[in-house]
């Protein structure tokens, strides 16, 4: 039986508008992925001409600014969730491509820090609506092809990766506030487009009741607590995301320490990294998880995951360290599938809410992981130790990983009095 959206004035049908949505998701996620590349080597320069050329004081308000915008990801992430619940994903998904716009513009303008600090606010609560994103992709796909899915998805986070910082360094050079321009100019042409283009993917008659105590980050983890499966799922999540933050957090500092690395050396390495999980997340999931089903894709790309960073820390010289690389592209399979797990696990007017909860778990990471992993690179190569292990971070991120993989077999695994039992859910 066929299966309807709601896909307003200009497009219906399942099959075309969850075509056009689904396009017009990847080429939004790509966008916003290739502005935050754009601006990443040009913001911190931006704050450090403000502050008169103090670089220690410039890194401290960088710092700030950084903490600044995961916390408002945490805070506004099950905000944007509920309210796409309730009324679409549409709306809260088009005002989040003009928000950017608009926080692209202010700094582009902006002369103080503190004008610099309220577009740092703006951008993170509409950044926040990621989470609105991943639940219109729910929307829109079968429960058995939504890892497919969210891998492709993937491939929009590598691409930005790899082509953003460049174009960035590329046009700062020129002028240090030409990349915002260029932000604000993509994240409003998105938004034009999709207005005309995106369909509403979630139908009137399954939207949920507004609830501010859902809406809260607090009150929004209770629906991950709701059952056994999903609060393992969840928990697996968090810490797999915290385990993230070591490579943007370390890798700079320690591929210098520990391989005499510069610039160009470090460059080339994170090339590889976003060419690497493009080809794996374009090319393998799909077949994978039609292989190993999405439970037992999940804890092999865990797995890989840990392994990956293992070698990161233990690898005595740079050639060893790229041999981890592929290993840890390998990681890249388990995100879509846990996300296909747990989407499964909810209802259709639960998605946003899902996202958005989840989108708070990723901004506490985004808070705690750089001050954790930071700590712990600083720690293992202070002077006077009896032994020198520069790796420990990657170490404890290893271990992140492995824990995560532990409850997701624990968690997942079937029981006997179980009404529902998944293909997926059989026993490794």
């Amino acid at each position: 039986m066929p299966f309807r959206i709601s896909s307003g004035r200009f497009l219906s049908g399942r099959f075309f508008s969850g075509r056009a949505g689904f396009a017009f998701i990847f080429i939004t996620v790509l966008l916003d992925m290739l502005v935050f590349g754009l601006i990443s080597p040009v913001l911190p320069k931006l704050v450090e001409e403000m502050l008169g050329g103090d670089l220690a004081y410039s890194a401290k308000m960088f710092g700030l600014m950084g903490m600044l915008w995961a916390l408002m990801q945490f805070v506004f992430s099950p905000v944007l969730g509920v309210l796409s619940d309730r009324f679409g994903r549409r709306p809260i998904i088009l005002l989040s491509n003009f928000g950017l716009a608009l926080s692209y513009v202010l700094t582009a303008f902006a002369l103080t820090i503190a004008l610099l600090l309220v577009a740092r606010v703006i951008s993170g609560i509409t950044s926040a609506s990621f989470g609105t994103a991943n639940a219109y992709i729910a929307d829109v796909t079968r429960p058995e092809e939504r890892a497919a899915k969210y891998g492709i998805l993937g491939i929009a986070f590598g691409v930005g990766f790899i082509a953003g910082p460049a174009l960035g360094g590329i046009f700062g050079n020129e002028d240090p506030r030409l990349p915002f321009w260029i932000a604000a100019g993509l994240s409003a042409l998105n938004g034009l487009y999709g207005l005309f283009i995106l369909p509403e993917s979630l139908d009137k008659s399954k939207r949920a009741p507004l609830s501010w105590r859902k809406a809260n980050p607090v009150g929004s983890l209770g629906l991950l607590l709701s059952h056994r499966e999903l609060a393992g799922l969840s928990t697996s999540y968090a810490l797999s995301n915290v385990g993230y933050f070591v490579l943007p957090s370390v890798f700079v500092l320690y591929a210098g320490h520990r391989y005499g690395w510069g610039a160009r050396e470090v460059g080339l390495t994170l090339s590889l990294v976003g060419i690497a999980t493009v080809v794996a997340q374009a090319g393998l999931i799909k077949p994978i998880v039609r292989w190993l089903g999405e439970r037992r894709t999940l804890i092999y790309g865990l797995a890989c995951g840990g392994l990956g960073f293992f070698i990161y820390g233990w690898a005595p010289a740079g050639v060893f360290f790229l041999i981890g690389i592929p290993v840890m592209a390998l990681w890249g399979v388990a995100g879509p599938s846990e996300q296909a797990l747990m989407t499964s696990r909810v209802s259709e007017s639960e998605q946003g809410q899902l996202q958005g909860a989840l989108a708070a778990i990723g901004g506490i990471g985004g808070m705690i992981g750089p001050l954790v992993f930071t700590s712990i690179f600083a720690w293992s190569i202070s002077p006077g130790r009896s032994f020198d292990m520069p790796g420990a971070a990657f170490y404890v991120a290893a271990g992140m990983q492995f824990l995560a993989l532990i409850i997701v077999v624990v968690s997942t695994r079937p029981r006997k009095n179980d009404v529902r039992v998944d293909v997926e859910n059989e026993k490794i």
